[in-house]
């Protein structure tokens, strides 16, 4: 079980928007050792916060929660719709080439690696990724860079799938980067940094940021 509890950044009437370190599950999976969640955690406080969305197990950072039935129509079509705003960082082995950039590839479930996911240009679902590099360090093999990523869609392991694509896979990444990355890291170097849209009740504009813990 997790040591770090989720911090509750902001909760209204309307919302809740929680920061969830790295190794807690969004939502109840599989299994009674599986139960405990960000998602639980905060109805414990909230007992009609409903999940808008997920993040990986083993990535940190901000989460929107509704609360209620309604609200939560209304965050998902802000979703469908693609006005919610989402900015990651990670740390990445090697140094990237270019300073920004676009990945625009489909991806699909690795049915034979179950839960990898697989680039896949003829059945996949389209998944695009815009990218900035922040910082380049170090040379030869310990060289590293810190990106800044805006997912365009939400495809399960979007981000990790697209940046290992490149060359680049983010540091301790147990699923898509070499074994000895998650030997030398403990976690996976990826954070939800930031978050924005328009209140679904007030219709103003708000944001929302969490310090990289990396």
């Amino acid at each position: 079980m997790p040591h770090l509890a989720p911090a509750i950044i902001h909760a209204d009437d309307a919302i809740v928007v929680a920061d969830k370190p790295s190794g807690l599950l969004s939502q109840p999976a599989r299994g009674e050792e599986r139960q405990d969640c960000l998602e639980l955690r905060v109805q414990a406080q909230f007992p009609d916060a409903l999940l808008v969305h997920r993040l990986d197990m083993a990535t940190s950072g901000l989460i929107l929660l509704a609360r209620g039935p309604e609200m939560l129509r209304r965050m998902n079509h802000a979703f469908a719709q693609r006005t919610v705003g989402k900015r990651y960082v990670a740390v990445v082995h090697g140094l990237v080439a270019s300073d920004r950039g676009e990945i625009d590839l489909p991806l699909a479930a690795d049915s034979d690696n179950n839960p990898r996911q697989r680039v896949d240009r003829e059945g996949g679902r389209r998944a695009l990724t815009r990218y900035r590099v922040v910082e380049r360090r170090g040379e030869g093999e310990g060289a590293v860079s810190r990106v800044e990523l805006e997912p365009v869609t939400g495809r399960t392991h979007q981000l990790r799938v697209h940046l290992m694509s490149l060359g680049h896979p983010i540091l301790g990444d147990v699923l898509y980067a070499p074994p000895q990355s998650a030997q030398l890291h403990a976690r996976l170097h990826l954070h939800a940094a930031a978050i924005a849209f328009i209140h679904p009740e007030r219709r103003i504009a708000m944001t929302f940021e969490s310090v990289v813990p990396f």
